[in-house]
């Protein structure tokens, strides 16, 4: 979320002047494409992250495993 930040202020600079409004216009799917892009790598990027195994689970009948 902070790379987003970084990008608010260029963002917001290129749709204040009359330029920056033409480019998005003609640019819009490939700017939609490329922040859903960064977005589904980013939740894959720390979905990747190593998961810890849980211990064994009790067993059902509250018996002790022998």
């Amino acid at each position: 979320m902070s790379r987003l930040h970084k990008l608010v202020p260029l963002l917001g600079g290129l749709l204040l002047s009359r330029s920056g409004r033409r480019v998005a216009g003609r640019h819009a799917g490939k700017l939609a494409l490329a922040t859903l892009a960064y977005e589904v790598w980013r939740s894959r990027r720390e979905g990747a992250r190593p998961k810890v195994r849980p211990g064994p689970r009790p067993r059902w009948s509250g018996r002790s495993p022998r």
